[in-house]
């Protein structure tokens, strides 16, 4: 996906030129009861790691691989974590959610697709609506990354665990390996841990 940067003044108007038209992403994330009852439940939910030991240990290693895209070392670990913490509520590989973040969004919390999609992990501003949480923000990092996670996990639950068939789903792009090739070799290239 294309991401564009925008100033302030374009935002509203990038916004409504982006939610006007209908997407393939759309389409495929068509209003699902069973998934908008798992967003709503997500999102109305109030430390991830099992010790300290392993929490510095995947901090500081995953920290090394994402300074050159957020240089702030303190806006980083918040991020590491929170990203470790939905993972892990959601039942997904904190590296995968890295991955998928990597490809949506490259680490920019404010990027928007041309379909429309919205902040690190690109989720679709409709299902804000859709879960009775029309005043919650795509761009809060928190929000975001619970939606991103809780849709993604519902998709590898619908495709048996196959990965591949739900990270396609879940970019809208079923049928086509382009996405998920392109996850799978970020994933292996940068977020992978030894």
């Amino acid at each position: 996906m294309k991401l564009y940067r925008y100033s302030t003044l374009l935002l509203p108007i990038l916004l409504l030129t982006n939610l006007a038209g209908s997407t393939a992403q759309a389409q495929e994330q068509a209003v699902n009861e069973e998934l908008r009852q798992l967003l709503k439940k997500a999102i109305e939910t109030s430390d991830s790691f099992a010790d300290r030991y392993d929490a510095e240990v995947w901090l500081v290693d995953m920290s090394s691989r994402l300074e050159k895209k957020v240089p702030d070392a303190e806006k980083r670990l918040r991020l590491l974590r929170q990203i470790h913490y939905e993972a892990t509520r959601a039942r997904l590989y904190p590296e995968l959610v890295l991955a998928v973040i990597d490809v949506e969004s490259g680490f920019n919390q404010f990027a928007i697709s041309r379909a429309g999609a919205m902040g690190l992990m690109q989720v679709m501003p409709f299902w804000l609506k859709e879960i009775g949480h029309p005043e919650d923000n795509l761009f809060n990092i928190e929000t975001n990354l619970r939606m991103g996670c809780t849709i993604l996990r519902y998709y590898l639950d619908k495709e048996k665990n196959d990965v591949t068939q739900a990270l396609a789903r879940y970019n809208g792009s079923k049928g086509s390996y382009r996405y998920t090739n392109r996850i799978f070799k970020v994933l292996n290239e940068q977020w992978r841990k030894y």
